[in-house]
């Protein structure tokens, strides 16, 4: 038994981009037998050829079924004749006597080259004087360019940095290795590129080039001023066409190439950046972009030690993974714990969007009516140049139970956890010591008053509670020195980063790999030196190691580990020496020699 498609489909397929008197196909494919093709008119082109048609049928089997399709194409051949962004409107065409129609499609005409046939021949000229042994690049044929989407921004507003590639007459056979800058007094997030993009065709200075997108980069400039994106290089392997004068006759159909390695230096950018303006709120936290907030309590009406959970949501598009969540004032009266923070973002093209969601739980250990009142959040909007304040809803919850003043025992002493109902009346329990005439006492001649063993109960206990108070205040001494805490922890917390490291490693996930083992290294110097993470930089991280002890041997090995665990994360080829193992080992062994030699 055949069975045949029931859903008919009509589209239309051209190229994306491209240029001024160059020819493309317009193929619109329908699934079924068909008839009456209308297709627009296209005033902006000319049709040279079409529709020609091609028609295809398939027939498959599975588990006794069989499938039979049909494919018709029919094919335009256009030229574009002048340069713009232009649309060809749907065609039609009737199936089954029923009108279908394609989709419309938008095709970028790319002007023309600039005195191209001068370029073409000064290009041949100096490949041909070179001869077949050596085949040299121009610079005008393959480079690569740092675009910066703004050039004029505030503080930790997004800037998109991309890294383009453009050939012209050559092909890019391999890229051997790619070094980009080091991105100091910026926050970055790597944005991850489509594995299956293709070269599309662009209008540089006059020239149409063949380009495709190497790395992009959004960056959250943490100063203001002039800031400069130093140069970059990159390696890459070109099939270059060679032209040679010959008798054989072949040599005018089928042209030779010949693999030069060629290398492109990427210029340095400047970034001008504005600082925020003054007179930010008292309040203002560093959030730049466009937000939303949103509050919900989960019960208005509660019973005591019943668990209310307010949800607060910060949504919008700026520099969310740096935005601090607002804090929220629950009443005395509330027993409230850590908050939850449920991370949404996404790091695309456009900015970093998404949201934050945190969770606050507290629990109500009296009875009474209390009010959550409102919090603000304030953030500076760069497309309007100011400050905007946001505020969450005040909540008033009425809690069911014991109050206050029913929790007090005699004498104004609150007893926690002990309700008035669990207090008895204890007189008829009371049971008086009868008199009995026939009782006979004895006296115990063994005294415990005034013995060793007396005094001993008192002191005691008495050395051992001045024993503990003076541990707790060393304690309390200690975790007070904020600073000191988070030094005895550097190690420890390092550890557990390259634990998570391993473990990426052990799957084969080499970017997470790379990045996991930059943040613990990163992450271990901030803890250790009492640096902010987002102050770090090569040059403060050399100056303070050496300064707490470390020597210039250890220093210069940090920032070997460090640089080659960043270059390793962005090259398509690895080396041996910075295989995932290699950095592993290496990184391990230096944060113990550095817990040991830092004072």
């Amino acid at each position: 038994m055949a069975m045949f498609a029931d859903d008919v489909s009509f589209t239309a397929k051209a190229p994306q981009s491209v240029v001024v008197g160059q020819q493309f196909r317009l193929v619109y494919t329908v699934n079924q037998d068909a008839k009456d093709l209308r297709v627009p008119e296209m005033p902006d082109f000319d049709v040279l050829m079409g529709p020609s048609t091609s028609s295809q049928r398939s027939v498959q089997v599975i588990n006794g079924n069989m499938t039979a399709t049909h494919t018709i194409n029919y094919t335009f051949i256009l030229m574009a004749n002048q340069a713009g962004t232009f649309t060809i409107a749907p065609a039609s065409i009737t199936v089954k006597n029923e009108k279908y129609t394609s989709n419309a499609i938008n095709i970028k005409v790319l002007p023309a080259d600039q005195n191209a046939s001068q370029s073409n021949a000064n290009t041949r000229s100096t490949e041909s004087s070179v001869g077949s042994s050596q085949v040299s690049t121009s610079s005008k044929q393959i480079f690569v360019r740092q675009i910066l989407s703004k050039t004029n921004v505030y503080q930790q507003e997004a800037v998109l940095l991309t890294y383009k590639i453009y050939a012209r007459d050559v092909n890019v056979a391999q890229i051997v290795n790619a070094k980009f800058p080091e991105f100091k007094d910026f926050y970055v997030h790597d944005i991850e590129l489509d594995n299956n993009r293709s070269w599309e065709p662009e209008h540089y200075n006059g020239l149409n080039y063949n380009t495709i997108v190497l790395k992009q980069y959004l960056l959250f400039p943490q100063r203001a001023g002039e800031l400069t994106i130093d140069a970059g290089n990159v390696e890459a392997i070109v099939r270059v066409p060679t032209y040679q004068r010959s008798n054989n006759f072949f040599d005018d159909f089928f042209n030779t190439f010949q693999e030069v390695k060629k290398n492109l230096r990427i210029s340095p950018t400047k970034i001008n950046v504005k600082a925020l303006p003054a007179g930010a709120p008292a309040n203002f936290n560093g959030a730049v972009g466009q937000y939303q907030l949103q509050s919900s309590l989960s019960a208005t009406q509660v019973e005591t030690n019943d668990a209310v959970t307010l949800k607060v949501k910060i949504s919008g598009k700026g520099n969310l993974k740096l935005v601090k969540v607002p804090e929220i004032k629950f009443p005395h009266d509330f027993d409230a714990y850590d908050p939850k923070t449920d991370n949404n973002i996404k790091v695309g093209t456009g900015g970093v969007t998404g949201s934050k969601t945190t969770e606050y739980v507290a629990i109500p250990r009296f009875g009474g009516t209390f009010e959550i009142p409102a919090t603000q959040f304030v953030y500076f909007d760069p497309s309007d140049a100011r400050y905007k304040t946001l505020s969450t809803d005040a909540y008033t919850i009425t809690v069911s139970g014991n109050t206050v003043a029913d929790s007090q025992v005699s004498g104004g002493t609150m007893v926690s956890g002990v309700n008035k109902e669990k207090i008895k009346n204890l007189g008829n329990d009371i049971r008086f010591i009868h008199n009995n005439g026939d009782a006979q006492l004895t006296w115990q001649s063994t005294a415990f008053y005034g013995t060793s063993a007396y005094y001993l109960a008192y002191v005691l206990p008495l050395s051992l509670f001045v024993l503990l108070c003076i541990l707790l205040r060393k304690q309390a001494k200690e975790n007070a020195n904020l600073v000191r805490v988070k030094n005895k922890r550097a190690n420890k917390l390092a550890r557990k980063r390259l634990k998570s490291a391993a473990a990426c490693m052990k799957a084969g996930d080499k970017a997470r790999f790379y990045e996991a083992a930059v943040q613990a290294l990163w992450g271990y110097t901030a803890d250790k030196l009492n640096i902010p993470l987002s102050n770090l930089t090569k040059d403060n991280v050399q100056e303070e190691l050496l300064r707490h002890g470390a020597s210039q041997t250890l220093v210069e090995d940090f920032l070997t580990i460090l640089s080659d665990c960043e270059f390793a994360r962005y090259s398509p080829v690895v080396d041996e020496s910075m295989s995932m193992e290699n950095c592993y080992n290496k990184a391990a062994e230096l944060i113990g020699q550095l817990e040991n030699a830092i004072k």
